[in-house]
Formats: C-alpha cells, sequence, structure tokens
C-alpha cells in the first residue's frame, strides 16, 4: 500500500499495530493515525458478543481492499503465541499495547486475571516484540499505556520521577508493565516508552467508569428514565482530560529520537462532586436530588488526589491538552442526553423496559 508524498514519488504507508483497539483510546488512536495516512491493524479477542461498537464508523471490510487501512485479528494478551504469529505477520513499525483489565474496582475482585493481562501480559508483548525483531533484523516502537493509579497514596503534582505507591491490584500489574518497559529499553536497546496518562474521559468511556457513569444516568434522569444514581467516594480527586487529545501525546512519543517515559495530563484536579455540580448544573438539575452514597463503591483502598505534572511533555513533545474540564464534562452530557431520548422512544413504543433502575 502507498501513498503520495507530495513530489510525486510513493512511500509506503507506516504500520501500527494496537492492542485494546475496540477500547476508548485504541478507536481515538485508530482514527488518529488512520488520519496521518497508517496502516492500523487491532488484535481483539474473541467475545460471543461482538464488542467493536467503538470503531464501526471506520471499519471497511477487508474485501474492499484499496479501502480498508484498519484490520481486526483475533489474539490475546495471555497467548504469548499469537502475539508473536501477528508480529511476523503484520511486521507493524509500531505497537501500541493499550489491552488490559482497566477498571480499578473490578481489578480487586479479579486480581489474578489483572495481573495477567496488565502485568504478565505487557511482558509477553514485550517479548515477543523483542524475538521477533532478532529474528527479523528491524526495528519496531513500541508505547506501554501506564496509568496515574501507579502514583496511588504518593502526593501531588505527580511527574514522571514521583515514586509510584500503587493501591489496587490494577495499579499494582500497571507498575510492573511499566518496569518491565523500562528494563527491555534498558537491557536489548528496545524503542520503548511509557505513557503516563492521567484519568482521560470521552462520549465513549466505559459506562461502569464513574464519569460516564453519571452523565449516563443523568440523560436517563432528564428525560424520566429513572430517578437515582449511586455512588461512592465523590471527595476523590483527579485531573480529567480528553482522551481524544491524549492519543496524540501517545504517538508523539513515538516520533522522538530517544525512547523515554512522559507524564501525559491537564494539570489540573476535580472531584467527582465538582463533575456532579457541572454536569448536573448544565441540564438545570440538583445532583443532590438524585444522589445517594452507596457503601459497595469505595475501594479497599483509596486514592484520594491525583494531579499530574506534565512539563516535560509540553516542553519535549510540544503537546498540549485542547479540551478543559467543563467542555469535556459537557461534551458528554450531550452525547449520553441524545442517547436518552433515542432509549426513551424505545421505551414509550414498549420495545423495552426502562424500570431497571431506581
Amino acid at each position: 500500500m502507498a501513498t503520495p508524498n507530495g513530489n510525486g514519488s510513493h512511500t509506503a504507508r507506516k504500520v501500527a499495530l494496537v492492542t485494546g483497539i475496540t477500547g476508548q483510546d485504541g478507536s481515538y488512536l485508530t482514527e488518529f493515525l488512520l488520519g496521518k495516512g497508517y496502516q492500523v491493524h487491532g488484535l481483539i479477542r474473541r467475545s460471543s458478543n461482538y464488542n467493536t461498537q467503538r470503531i464501526n464508523h471506520i471499519y471497511v471490510d477487508p474485501h474492499n481492499a484499496n479501502k480498508a487501512l484498519m484490520k481486526l485479528h483475533y489474539a490475546d494478551l495471555s497467548d504469548a503465541s499469537s502475539l508473536r504469529r501477528w508480529l511476523d505477520v503484520i511486521k507493524p513499525d509500531e505497537v501500541y499495547n493499550l489491552a488490559a483489565q482497566s477498571h480499578v474496582a473490578v481489578s480487586f475482585e479479579i486480581p489474578d486475571y489483572t495481573a495477567d493481562v496488565v502485568a504478565t501480559g505487557s511482558l509477553r508483548l514485550l517479548e515477543a516484540v523483542r524475538s521477533h525483531m532478532a529474528d527479523n533484523a528491524r526495528t519496531i516502537k513500541y508505547y506501554q499505556a501506564g496509568s496515574s493509579e501507579m502514583f496511588g497514596s504518593t502526593p501531588p503534582p505527580q511527574s514522571e520521577t514521583t515514586p509510584f505507591h500503587p493501591r489496587s491490584p490494577y495499579a499494582a500489574s500497571k507498575v510492573a508493565a511499566h518496569w518491565y518497559t523500562v528494563n527491555y529499553r534498558e537491557a536489548y536497546g528496545l524503542y520503548a516508552c511509557n505513557g503516563i496518562l492521567f484519568n482521560h474521559e470521552s462520549p465513549r468511556r466505559g459506562e461502569n467508569f464513574v464519569t460516564r457513569k453519571i452523565t449516563r444516568a443523568l440523560g436517563r434522569i432528564k428525560v424520566g428514565l429513572q430517578t437515582k444514581l449511586f455512588l461512592g467516594n465523590i471527595q476523590a480527586s483527579r485531573d480529567w482530560g480528553f482522551a481524544g487529545d491524549y492519543v496524540e501525546a501517545m504517538w508523539l512519543m513515538l516520533q522522538q529520537e530517544k525512547p523515554d517515559d512522559y507524564v501525559v495530563a491537564t494539570e489540573e484536579s476535580h472531584t467527582v462532586e465538582e463533575f456532579l455540580n457541572v454536569s448536573f448544573g448544565y441540564l438545570g438539575l440538583n445532583w443532590k436530588d438524585h444522589v445517594e452514597i452507596d457503601k459497595r463503591y469505595f475501594r479497599p483502598t483509596e486514592v484520594d488526589n491525583l494531579k499530574g505534572d506534565a512539563s516535560k511533555a509540553k516542553e519535549v513533545l510540544k503537546w498540549k491538552p485542547k479540551v478543559g474540564f467543563e467542555q469535556l464534562v459537557k461534551m458528554m452530557v450531550d452525547e449520553d442526553l441524545e442517547m436518552a431520548k433515542r432509549e426513551k422512544v424505545l421505551v414509550d413504543a414498549g420495545y423495552i423496559d426502562a424500570k431497571q433502575q431506581p
């Protein structure tokens, strides 16, 4: 596959391999890379239900070879042989490891699985990349998705030199993946970067993450489909940005002369209560009339305050966020209000039952 480079000649498209392509970040990164002229290959897990909703709008049937610049392949971070096989077949220039069991609270429920996918899964992929490069005498640039949860109870602001103190199986697994990546960079000269991304949200965020849980419920409350929203610790403070902005930083890390690790953040921190104030206020509602605190949503070990110091990313990558906190909240509310209106049409017509929610 070739693309004109502006002077009449042609250059081969860059090829990217993305794990976690069906997730929030994977979908935005794929859009971004396609816009840059890449061919993108995504690894997906087999499931009895399709979970490709976030990338359906950019999917083209592979039989349409000239237009299908995104291709999907079955693999799993728990299956080392599948990772190595697809590296050999695809021969990517860049690998973005975004796949994870990424829900902090759920990681307390399934710690073994979380560690196997998030920590050991990253190691399997790094080793597959290393062995593929050694056998094929070619270079791959590798991006590892880190998380601000790795800092845990370490006080803010948190930068690349801040000590990690993880407070969940998920966070501890991400710390392991981080150091595996550093080790492969130092031991084998692998071009490998850790992106320590602080919380990043969007209308594509999973519905069981607190920001999307709030905006999804708010839309339903506004149109009369539910009345209550149950939350845990609303005093927890997070540095929230827009996922669509953050995927550019991932790409920029792999375009530098030397590999390194970067914090990506807005450098602002807001509590869950502030998120409630902005979102409910935007639709003319008072969150206190609808929100109830439920102890089941408190974690065994809480993370109180995350606020990033992204000075290095600004200076080296020339990256900065474009979407601010209030703009992000309103973007999510707008999308979920439209979804709730569509849902209400189906409820009113008797196609679905809205009574599952209190």
